[in-house]
């Protein structure tokens, strides 16, 4: 009888230790993990369908060992990492995996020896957990946070070389006026000025990039922009280039200024054309696209949806990897001194992130280059989209008489627009900032006929103080001025008809202009 209850419990004992098996095969055999079991040798003994589908193999059996998938490097940390934890400790650490069909991911490796009863190693067992896709966010991430950091010192750069330019082109304006047409001195007064708008250029493809340049976005159709550009193309790609230019047939509307986008798809084909200077083909191509939430999860910075896709690609020398991290990067170039000023892409970048879009693009030494750029697709109609404003036509410049207000935190800006004013008639109250403004108008509001206030000041803000304006004095006229686009002006919509603008640098001849349309926009009311 003793044997036979032995016998029992053997049998019972025998089969909860195949249930357990079974239980265990199954979590790995249907775990995400890789799970791996290998001989002292190295050899492998058992390996996870997730583990034969992360090492790209076929078949049930790896043959020989796990070795031929990492480099000498990897092996010398994975040797490292367990002389460590000789004693049975389990190991936790990263390194590079180098699959059969040649894939590179980043991979955890969790493992712990397997020892006999005298301590003599049988083996190890662990998991290798990929991490490829983690790392490129965590990239991405990084690459989103660094082009922020620099746009943010690009725009605050930008800003004050447009006040620096503002005071040399104002003043350099007003001498030049001064002298006769045969003056000799006139020369050096115009090369001084051809200077400032060049620095003006400049300073504007950086507040490009920052994403504070003052855009005047509308419904727009890709098509029209790039086929009007294709004689121009041309010219500039040169003959030894061909240009093929495949627009869709039905291509949705975008909400973004004209002016920038020309400017997006001219520095993109320029690089192109500099990628293959002994020839090639330029292919600009636009589409109706959907991004999906799959897309999205890959490209943290992109929401799904409807999307008008701008695509250009070159048979050029393409990028190695080093310098496909710094593309976007202002004053980054892989030209010759003198040959470029290294804005072009940064321009590109910071107009198609202000205009609300994404940028992407694929490269590899003598592949050539694809970037392709998303818009948001906008649903308008053909009677909504309108065309670009006509320019003003030229107010009266006469003797004025009437009184302004100014309020400008720069002291030289401050200076030199109160000049302009005043030679032109105008009474020229000023202030540094807004409360200044404030006591300043005291009990007396009526006689100011316009406030021209720059936007971004300390204490009290140009929006900010128009609203305590029109408490005071409703309807009081304001017309703002500022070098980049700010989240303030923003909220107040510089597309709105009442939001009355001036942007820097500008001549005197365009301060007084728009001053002369604000006052006279107020005689009307």
């Amino acid at each position: 009888r003793e044997a036979a209850v032995a016998t029992g419990d053997g049998e019972r004992a025998a089969r909860e230790l195949a249930a357990s098996e079974a239980r265990y095969r199954a979590l790995a055999e249907h775990s995400a993990v890789g799970i791996w079991h290998i001989d002292a040798e190295g050899k492998t003994v058992y390996a996870s369908p997730a583990m034969r589908e992360l090492l790209e193999v076929d078949g049930e059996v790896i043959d020989g060992t796990f070795h031929r998938f990492f480099s000498s490097q990897s092996l010398e940390t994975m040797a490292a990492e367990h002389a460590k934890r000789s004693g049975g400790d389990a190991s936790r650490y990263e390194v590079e995996l180098v699959s059969a069909r040649g894939t590179r991911r980043n991979i955890l490796v969790c493992g712990a020896p397997l020892l006999a009863e005298d301590g003599r190693l049988e083996g190890m067992i662990g998991s290798f957990i990929d991490l490829s896709d983690r790392k490129r966010l965590e990239e991405q991430l990084r690459q989103s946070q660094k082009m922020e950091a620099i746009g943010q010192l690009a725009g605050g750069v930008a800003h004050d070389f447009n006040n620096l330019i503002t005071v040399i082109s104002g003043y350099g304006d007003t001498h030049l006026q001064t002298l006769a047409s045969t003056d000799p001195r006139r020369k050096g007064v115009e090369q001084m000025l051809k200077a400032a708008r060049r620095a003006a250029a400049l300073t504007q493809q950086l507040l490009a990039f920052s994403r504070q340049q003052v855009l005047t976005p509308r419904a727009t159709d890709l098509n029209t922009i790039v086929e009007g550009l294709g004689g121009m193309l041309k010219r500039l790609i040169g003959e030894h280039i061909e240009l093929v230019i495949e627009p869709h047939p039905a291509l949705g509307r975008i909400l973004a200024d004209p002016n920038q986008i020309e400017q997006v798809i001219l520095n993109l084909a320029l690089n192109a054309r500099d990628a293959m200077p002994s020839g090639g083909r330029l292919l600009i191509e636009t589409e109706n696209v959907e991004l999906d939430e799959i897309y999205t999860r890959l490209q943290p910075a992109v929401r799904p949806g409807s999307c008008v896709m701008l695509s250009i690609t070159d048979s050029g020398v393409g990028m190695d990897a080093e310098t496909q991290g710094r593309i976007f990067e202002p004053f980054f170039t892989t030209k010759d001194v003198g040959k470029g000023t290294g804005l072009g892409l940064a321009t590109v970048y910071g107009i198609v992130k202000q205009s609300g879009g994404n940028i992407w693009f694929t490269s590899a030494p003598g592949q050539g280059t694809v970037f392709k750029v998303y818009f948001p697709r906008v649903e308008i109609s053909d009677e909504s989209t309108g065309t670009a404003a006509e320019e003003p036509t030229a107010t009266r410049l006469g003797n004025a008489s009437e009184t302004i207000l100014l309020v400008e935190d720069e002291v030289d800006v401050r200076e030199l627009i109160a000049e302009m004013l005043g030679n032109e008639g105008y009474q020229v109250l000023v202030s540094g900032n807004g409360r200044e403004a404030l006591a300043l108008l005291g009990g007396n509001p009526q006689r100011i006929d316009l406030v021209l206030t720059d936007v971004v000041m300390p204490l009290m803000n140009g929006p900010e103080l128009s609203e305590k304006l029109q408490d005071i004095r409703p309807g009081m006229r304001v017309l703002f001025m500022s070098g980049y686009m700010d989240k303030v002006m923003v909220k107040h919509g510089v597309g709105d008809p009442d939001f009355l603008f001036l942007e820097k640098p500008f001549t005197s001849a365009v301060l007084l202009r728009k001053v002369r349309e604000a006052l006279d926009a107020r005689s009307k009311q």
